[in-house]
């Protein structure tokens, strides 16, 4: 073990612990005010779906790395690589159908009354479960193909084309059935990339309209006031900026690494690096302009300055 290795696991550890940090403390933050309110927003499920998928995404990808890093051999057997690869794989895919599914519902919020779509505002509560329910089971079906090919690492020269992961690598599929399984995983990409890309670009052109419309009415009190609809849309609009950046990188080295013959192993680390990137800064992304997360520091101002006002009464 090089100390380069002992420095980069430490650097994933710190991500794993930030990651995991702050998307547990949104999906708890919102389950507290849940079980104490007793209801939600529209939004609300969405963010802490994301959260949980977010919080399974960063362990199954980073632990494997982390272990490799510090030296730890033979951490998964075929089980292991099976288990985890395949978890990794669906919480991913159910990151990103679901970061989809929160464009299009912060679209359709922020859309005029007499726009073609305000009739899908009154449907939207009904379609969030049955959503996620077909996230999970669409991921689990897509996936399931895979686990066959999935071994355990026993040779420390790694030459041939394939997935390789810190302990684990994909066998060759047949012909068939690899053109089969990537074209699956494509059109699923392609169908909710497409999607987040055509609400974000629709959210952008109703901020400008709506910053074209106050700059008309030559209102700077209109023009300096951002709505918390329009606020959640910017911060939105961040998040799927955020998503397409890594996306775009983490497949190209992906697919890169495939269609390498002679494997670089820390080509792979970089990998997981970019592919947690995301479920990683998410969660700080969604706390911004957020009010469950306000009312939450307010409340421990709050208690901060009773004690403090108690100790100096005393």
């Amino acid at each position: 073990m090089f100390p380069s290795d002992t420095m980069f696991g430490v650097f994933l550890v710190s991500q794993l612990c930030v990651g995991v940090a702050g998307n547990l403390f949104l999906f708890l933050l919102y389950m507290h005010t849940f079980s104490v309110q007793r209801h939600m927003k529209l939004m609300d499920p969405v963010f802490s779906h994301l959260t949980l998928a977010n919080t399974l995404t960063i362990t199954f990808t980073l632990t494997p790395h982390i272990a490799s890093s510090f030296g730890v051999r033979q951490f998964l057997d075929d089980v292991g690589c099976k288990a985890v690869l395949y978890m990794y794989r669906v919480t991913r895919g159910v990151s990103i159908c679901t970061t989809s599914l929160l464009s299009a519902f912060q679209a359709i919020t922020v859309s005029p009354r007499n726009s073609k779509w305000a009739w899908l505002k009154f449907k939207l509560h009904t379609q969030i479960c049955p959503s996620f329910l077909f996230f999970w089971i669409i991921n689990m079906l897509i996936y399931i193909h895979a686990i066959r090919s999935i071994t355990a690492i026993r040779n420390s020269t790694l030459v041939g084309y394939g997935y390789v992961h810190a302990y684990c690598q994909t066998g060759p599929f047949g012909k068939h059935s690899s053109s089969s399984y990537v074209i699956v995983i494509l059109v699923r990409d392609l169908v909710f990339v497409v999607l987040m890309l055509c609400t974000s670009l629709y959210m952008v052109s109703l901020l400008h309209r709506h910053h074209r419309r106050a700059q008309h009415l030559h209102s700077p009190h209109i023009s300096s006031q951002t709505s918390p609809e329009h606020k959640a849309t910017h911060t939105i609009l961040l998040l799927v900026g955020c998503f397409v950046v890594f996306y775009f990188a983490n497949n190209c080295l992906t697919l890169y690494s495939i269609y390498t013959h002679k494997k670089i192993l820390s080509l792979e680390g970089l990998s997981g690096v970019l592919s947690s990137c995301y479920p990683t800064v998410c969660p700080f992304l969604l706390m911004k302009n957020n009010k469950i997360v306000s009312q939450f520091t307010s409340s421990f101002s709050v208690m901060g300055l009773r004690d403090s006002q108690r100790a100096f009464d005393g």
